[in-house]
Order: structure tokens, then sequence, then C-alpha cells
């Protein structure tokens, strides 16, 4: 049966800045030289535990991670610092989730031969909204100028999942015809830089993915959105605390500061690793392949998977396909881009999928904090 709603194009921005694990270790072990030295004393007496050193050769184990972009190397790399310099935009300014969000959808229109005018709706979707309103989703419609309406929604690193099948559902049901969904992350904001675990873990990017009616007309290839599932499971295994209360909570912006980049604090991403691993590998896989054999899909060509773990992937798509992924069903973004949260599997599904021939069926899937989930299965048109 031919799908009602395609994916027709996505876009990518990409941050014009970039830190290797040898620059993020450099940083992170001259703080801690730093903090060992300060608190000498109590380390000595056995009151605190002194914090131990970081290296690339730990980072790219523990993850695949070589390299992040960033919206802003100097204050992450800033020893005194430990956070990225993000200033406070006036409000006639276009917002900086805004400002990448257009380039992102600028891209995938010009991919998909559309303008503005062929828009309807725009989501805003990804883990980190600058502000509580108005809706970042309605400055980027604006900046665009595209008419019709705008909203933004955080389902975590299953944004982009959600979000799709938002829009999906919507244009199904004749709320409109096209609709953009964005993914702006600048995962920097909210990963603590002085914490070993998971200081590596983020970057920053933005995607896009252009969604219309089947029956709009069209030259060039796009995917039939043939399933989309969404699923979420509460666990704090996976948390971030800071939000705007938190400023009511602090004295003033310096105090916040402090609060927010502490070695223990929980006002930034933290997670239970271990538990991470062993709840999400099996929830992810019996949701694949029972979405499979919902779909009666029986050969996948692609997974286009979350980029969080290269070891996760690696375990997911062998319990999926039944052997251990090559590059080319299971591709890898993460060695560059580092974990973007929700435009992970987007930024893959962007950059590997040209090469699909008419036919090819692909997995677009996230997993994340909440616990969430989503499978979105797409078939390769010829036109």
């Amino acid at each position: 049966m031919r799908s009602s709603v395609v994916l027709a194009a996505t876009g990518l921005f990409t941050p014009p800045h970039a830190i290797s694990n040898d620059e993020l270790v450099g940083a992170y072990n001259a703080w801690v030289g730093r903090w060992n030295d300060q608190h000498a004393s109590q380390i000595a007496a056995g009151e605190v535990e002194a914090k131990q050193p970081s290296s690339s050769e730990f980072i790219e184990k523990a993850s695949g991670i070589r390299s992040r972009f960033v919206m802003d190397r100097s204050g992450i790399l800033d020893v005194t610092r430990m956070a990225p310099r993000l200033p406070r935009r006036g409000n006639d300014e276009l917002s900086i989730l805004a400002e990448m969000s257009v380039v992102a959808c600028e891209d995938a229109l010009a991919r998909a031969g559309r303008t503005a005018a062929d828009v309807d709706a725009v989501i805003v979707a990804c883990s980190n909204l600058q502000r509580a309103y108005p809706a970042i989703a309605v400055e980027v419609q604006h900046a665009l100028g595209v008419r019709g309406f705008g909203f933004d929604m955080n389902v975590a690193c299953s944004s982009a999942t959600f979000g799709l099948r938002a829009a999906a559902d919507m244009i199904t049901a004749g709320s409109a015809r096209a609709i953009l969904v964005v993914n702006p992350e600048i995962c920097s904001a909210h990963l603590n830089f002085k914490d070993r675990d998971c200081h590596f873990i983020f970057g920053d990017v933005a995607t896009a993915m252009l969604l219309e009616h089947a029956d709009i007309p069209r030259e060039k290839p796009v995917f039939e959105i043939l399933g989309a599932r969404l699923e979420t499971s509460f666990s704090n295994n996976i948390r971030n605390n800071l939000g705007f209360l938190n400023r009511a909570e602090s004295a003033d912006d310096a105090e916040l500061l402090a609060r927010m980049t502490a070695p223990d604090t929980d006002l930034l991403f933290v997670q239970e690793g271990r538990k991470v691993f062993k709840d999400i590998i099996p929830m992810v896989s019996r949701m694949i392949v029972a979405h499979m054999d919902e779909l009666r899909i029986e050969k996948l060509d692609r997974m286009w998977l979350h980029q969080a773990n290269l070891n996760m992937n690696r375990l997911i798509a062998t319990k999926v396909l039944g052997h251990e992924p090559s590059a080319e069903e299971a591709p890898v973004v993460l060695d560059r881009f580092a974990n973007t949260s929700s435009a992970g599997s987007v930024i893959a599904l962007h950059l590997h999928h040209e090469d699909l021939a008419p036919g090819a069926i692909g997995l677009l899937c996230s997993f994340g904090a909440g616990y969430s989930a989503g499978t979105v299965f797409l078939r390769r048109t010829a036109s």
C-alpha cells in the first residue's frame, strides 16, 4: 500500500568550530590538576577523593567519539570556566536556536526544490529549548516566511522521530500538506565539562526534515514513510534538572553558573551509563523487530540509528540484523559529530542515503532519556 506521507528532503547546519578529543582532554586534565591542588589537604585527609585525569584513548573506547562540533570553543576549553559562552541576544535579534534552524531548513528546502511558500507548518523538536515562550518554531516560521503555524516539542533524544510522527499524522489528517521538522541541538550547553564520565559525549548541530503529502508532484527520489512507532517508559537513569525555576533559586547569574559547573552538580546532563546500556539495548531491539513484523518487512537495507554510543549501536544492529553490521548497513557519524541528541540519526540519514536504490528500506531510530524511543521505516522511491 502506498504511503500518504513522504520524507522529501533533509537539511543540515554544522557549527563553525570543532574540538578534538586531545583538546578536550587537555582542558579537562588541566582543570583536574587545579582542583586537586586546591583540595590537596582534604585529599590527604581522606575527606574527598582526588579527581582522575582522562585520555583520548578512554573516550574513544568508551564511546567511539573522536571529535565534536560546537557553537563556542573558547568557553569550553577555558579552564577557569568549562562551559560555552553563548551571550544572550536582544529580543529584536534572531535567537541562536532559530538561526541554526533556519540554515538547516533552507538546506532541506533547496534539496527538495521547494520554497517557504510550499510549507504549511514548522515543528521545532529538540532536547533543550532556550526559552519557555514565544515558541522557537514560531520564530523560525517568521524568519523563513512560512504561513500557517508552528510549535515546539521536547522528547529528549527522540524529539526528531516524535516530531516526524506528529507531522506525518497531521499531514495524513489534512491539517497541513507540508511540514518542516527541525532539530536545533546545542548539547554543549547542557553538558558538565567537569565530569570525567560524560564531558566528552555531546556536540552541537541542527537538522531539518521536510515532510509532504505523497500526492504533491515531484521529480526527485524521496522516502515513503511506511510506519512510525513511538514508545516511552519513565526512568531517572538519564536526567537534566536545569530549568527556568533554577534561576529563581539563585542569587545571580554568576552563582547559577557556579552551581551549573560544579563537579557534583545534578543541574546538567547526568546518567547511569551502565543501567542505560542494559535497559536500552533490549528495549530498542525488541521494538524494531516488532515493528518490522507488523509492517511485514523482511529485509532492512540501512539503519540510521541514534548516534549515542558506538558499542550500543553495534549491539542493537547485531540483534536486529542477526550479524555484525557493516559500515553501509549502520553508518556512523558519532566519531565526527559526537552525540547530537535528536539530530544524530537524522545526520546519519542526511549523509548516507544517496546510494540506496529504489525500493530499499531504511530505519530511522531514536532512543534516549525518558526512556523514549522511536522507529520510522522509510522506503526509497524512484522519483
